[in-house]
C-alpha cells in the first residue's frame, strides 16, 4: 500500500508540473489583456485542481490495468494464430473502446452537423475496420509506411469530393478518437501482439497501432459526408457560468460529478467485462495479478471523472472566453502567438502522451526518453496550434496546410528508421486528446466567432492541426538520430592497451 501511495505521488508530481504552466499562462492572460468573468476563472482554477489529481489517478490506474489488460489480450490472439479469431477481436475491441470514447463524444456534441449518434457510430466502425488492419499488418510484417501512403491517399482523394461542413471534422475525429480510454489499451495491445514475435522488427511494429486507427474515422467520416445530408447546421455557443457566489460555483461541479460516473462507467464496464470473460476461457492470469487489475481500473475510472469534470466544467468555458475575447481585439493576430505558448504547454497535460512517452521509454530501452520527446511534441503542438490560429483569422481551408504537412511527413518514412515513424504517426493521434478538444477548440471557436468566421470550416480543423505536426517533428528526430548514428559508425577506433576504446 505504501509502495503505491508512493507512486501516487509521484503522478500527481507529473501531472502538477503538466497542468501548471498552462493555468499560470492563462490567469496571466485573465489579469491582463483578456479578462474574463470571476466565476468563470474560479471554475478555471477548480478545474485545474480536479486535472491535476484525475490525470495523477488515471495515469496510475493506466500503468496497473489498461496496460496489463491490452497486452494480455494482444498476445492471447495472437499466439491462436487463428486469423478469424484475431480479426473478430480486433473489429469488436476497437468498435466498443472507440464508442465509450470521452474525447469522441466531447467533439459530436459540439458539431451541429451531424447527429451525436451517427457521427460516434460512422467513426466507431472505421477505427474498428483499422485496428483489424493494424493487427493484420503486424502479424503479417507489412511495412506501415506502405500502408500510410496508401491510405492518406484515399483520404484526401476522399476529401476533394466530400461537403466543406464535413472536412474538418472528418480530421478532427482522427485525432479524438485516440484519447485517454483508447491509447493505453491500444498500444498495450501493439506491445503484446509483438512479444510473442522474435524477430529483429517486433519492437518496431509494437507500435503503429495508433497511428492506422487514426486514419479510420476520417475515411469514415469523409464518405458519411458523401451518402448523408445533414439538417440544421447551426451552431450553439458553449453556455455561460452562471454562479452567483462560491457555494453555486462549487455546486457546478458537484452535480455534473454524477453525469460523468455515468459517461465513465459506460466507457469502462464494456472493456472490464470484455476482459473477465476472455479471462475466464484463457484463463492465464492468476488471482493476485486479476486483483492488481481490478485496483488500477478503480483508479482509472477515479481519475477520468475527475478530469473529465474539471476540463469540461471548468477548462471548456474559459477557453471559449479567451478566444472571444483576444479575436474581438483590435490586434487580434495577438492569437497566434498566444495559441502557439499554451500549445506548446498543453500537450503536457494530455493524460494519454504520459502514456505514450512511458511506453516509448520501455520499448526502446531509454533510447528515446520521455523528456526529448515530450519536448518534440511541444514545438510540433506549438507550430500546429499557430496555423490554426492563422486559419481562423484568414478563413483559409485546412487542405491548405494539411496537404503539404501530410506529404512532408509520409515523405520523412523513407529516410527514418521505422521505430520512429512508427512512434511519429502514434504520436500525432495521442497529441490531440480532451485537453485539445475541451480547452483548444472551445478557443478556436471563440475566436472565430469574434472575427466573424464560419466555426464549421474555421474553427473546426484544430484538432487535425494538432495531430499532423507531431509527424513530422517526431520524425525529423529520428533523422537526425540516423544521421548522427552513421556518423558514428565511421568513426575509426583503436584499441589501448587497458582495453579502453579511443574515438579518433
Amino acid at each position: 500500500m505504501s509502495f503505491t501511495r508512493t507512486i501516487l505521488k509521484d503522478k500527481i508530481r507529473e501531472s502538477l508540473s503538466s497542468v501548471l504552466p498552462v493555468t499560470g499562462i492563462v490567469m496571466l492572460l485573465c489579469f491582463t489583456i483578456a479578462p474574463i468573468p470571476n466565476e468563470a476563472m474560479l471554475a478555471f482554477l477548480f478545474g485545474a485542481v480536479m486535472l491535476i489529481f484525475g490525470m495523477g489517478l488515471f495515469t496510475l490506474g493506466a500503468d496497473t490495468a489498461m496496460s496489463p489488460i491490452g497486452e494480455y489480450v494482444g498476445s492471447s490472439i495472437t499466439r491462436s494464430k487463428r486469423l478469424w479469431f484475431i480479426i473478430g477481436v480486433a473489429l469488436f475491441v476497437g468498435i466498443m473502446i472507440t464508442v465509450s470514447e470521452p474525447d469522441l463524444q466531447v467533439l459530436a456534441e459540439q458539431v451541429p452537423t451531424i447527429p451525436n449518434m451517427t457521427l460516434i457510430l460512422a467513426v466507431g466502425l472505421g477505427v474498428g475496420v483499422f485496428l483489424v488492419i493494424a493487427m493484420l499488418r503486424t502479424f503479417f510484417r507489412i511495412k506501415l509506411a506502405y500502408l500510410l501512403l496508401a491510405f492518406y491517399a484515399v483520404c484526401f482523394g476522399l476529401a476533394a469530393f466530400a461537403p466543406a461542413d464535413f472536412l474538418a471534422v472528418s480530421f478532427d475525429s482522427g485525432g479524438v478518437t485516440t484519447g485517454p480510454m483508447t491509447v493505453p489499451f491500444i498500444m498495450a495491445l501493439g506491445v503484446g501482439v509483438a512479444s510473442i514475435r522474435s524477430d529483429k522488427h517486433a519492437e518496431d511494429d509494437s507500435f503503429g497501432l495508433i497511428a492506422l486507427c487514426s486514419i479510420g474515422p476520417i475515411l469514415a467520416v469523409l464518405i458519411l459526408g458523401l451518402v448523408y445530408r445533414p439538417g440544421d447546421s447551426t451552431y450553439s455557443a458553449v453556455d455561460a457560468i452562471a454562479a452567483g457566489d462560491s457555494r453555486e460555483l462549487i455546486g457546478l461541479f458537484v452535480k455534473a460529478i454524477p453525469h460523468y460516473m455515468k459517461e465513465v462507467l459506460v466507457s469502462l464496464a464494456p472493456i472490464v467485462l470484455f476482459f473477465l470473460i476472455f479471462q475466464f476461457f484463457a484463463g492465464r492470469i492468476g488471482g493476485k495479478q486479476l486483483a492488481k487489475i481490478g485496483i488500477g481500473v478503480g483508479y482509472t475510472y477515479a481519475g477520468l471523472v475527475l478530469f473529465l469534470t474539471g476540463v469540461n466544467v471548468g477548462f471548456m468555458p474559459a477557453g471559449h472566453y479567451l478566444g472571444q475575447l483576444l479575436g474581438g481585439m483590435r490586434m487580434n493576430w495577438m492569437i497566434i502567438p498566444l495559441g502557439m505558448v499554451i500549445g506548446y504547454f498543453i500537450v503536457k497535460a494530455e493524460p494519454a502522451v504520459h502514456v505514450l512517452t512511458e511506453q516509448v521509454d520501455r520499448i526502446t530501452s531509454g533510447t528515446i526518453s520521455p523528456k526529448l520527446l515530450m519536448q518534440t511534441l511541444s514545438i510540433g503542438v506549438a507550430i500546429s496550434v499557430g496555423m490554426a490560429m492563422t486559419r481562423v483569422l484568414t478563413g483559409i481551408s485546412i487542405l491548405w496546410f494539411l496537404i503539404p504537412g501530410y506529404a512532408i511527413a509520409l515523405l520523412l518514412t523513407f529516410y527514418v528508421p521505422p521505430i520512429f515513424t512508427a512512434i511519429a504517426f502514434d504520436s500525432g493521434g495521442v497529441a490531440s486528446g480532451p485537453m485539445t478538444a475541451t480547452f483548444l477548440l472551445p478557443f478556436a471557436m471563440g475566436a472565430c466567432g469574434a472575427v466573424g468566421g464560419n466555426i464549421i470550416t474555421d474553427a473546426f480543423g484544430i484538432v487535425a492541426m494538432v495531430a499532423m505536426t507531431p509527424l513530422i517533428a517526431i520524425q525529423v528526430l529520428g533523422l537526425v538520430y540516423r544521421i548522427k548514428t552513421a556518423r558514428a559508425d565511421k568513426v575509426p577506433q583503436v584499441q589501448t592497451g587497458e582495453d579502453d576504446i579511443i574515438e579518433l
